[in-house]
């Protein structure tokens, strides 16, 4: 999957991050987006985005990835942002067993506000501080096969398999849904799900430089 010019494109593919703070959702936007790592991000407030397009199958897709804050005092703002998602990243800490334990939370959560067919993949980050690992790899690979999604482990840190995330998702997508492609031009870029490019839509992204790790 080759990167294009971000300003053309044919699809747009909304992907959410969600998960505990501070399990690293906003260093892999960052290392995906600007192969960024930052030591000191704070959390990130309520919801924030950045895209990066690419060639996939001959077609150029922008992907516009959603950034969630992990505070309960937020979830209710988040819950809105599902809306039009095609694909969905659910993480946690492997040196922290609880952000492991409450990513079902986050499943059932995605369940009941997210598009039926919506791809998702379960990333266990960290995986740069082996000894503090606390989750198996094993443990959390059988609970994805159980729940039919998708599993890689990462490193936001050192960059290990961020891309590979990526690139898998926006492959399943495709796989899933297909060149199916929504002709109503939506009201927000949070409505957007799989559609042809819109003639009206602003292309200008907020991305922040500031967000949990």
């Amino acid at each position: 999957m080759s990167r294009t010019n971000d300003e053309d494109y044919d699809y747009l593919f909304k992907i959410v991050l969600i998960g505990d703070s501070g399990v690293g959702k906003t260093n892999i936007l960052k290392r995906f987006i600007n192969n960024e790592f930052s030591l000191e991000s704070k959390p990130t407030i309520g919801v924030e985005f950045a895209t990066k397009t690419f060639q996939q199958q001959g077609k150029s897709v922008k992907c516009q990835i959603w950034d969630t804050a992990g505070q309960e005092r937020f979830r209710a703002i988040t819950n809105a942002y599902y809306r039009g998602a095609v694909g969905a990243f659910i993480c946690y800490d492997v040196t922290r067993e609880i952000t492991f334990q409450n990513t079902e939370k986050w499943l059932s959560e995605l369940k009941e506000h997210a598009d039926g067919n919506i791809v998702i993949i379960m990333i266990g980050n960290k995986i740069d501080a082996v000894d503090q690992r606390v989750v198996r790899t094993e443990e959390a690979l059988e609970y994805c096969q159980s729940h039919q999604i998708g599993f890689i482990e990462t490193s936001a840190l050192d960059g290990t398999n961020i891309d590979n995330a990526f690139n898998n998702i926006v492959a399943n997508i495709f796989n899933t849904i297909g060149f199916k492609s929504i002709k109503k031009v939506p009201q927000m870029a949070t409505e957007q799900v799989l559609l042809e490019k819109p003639k009206d839509l602003q292309s200008k992204s907020k991305k922040s430089s500031e967000g949990c790790c």
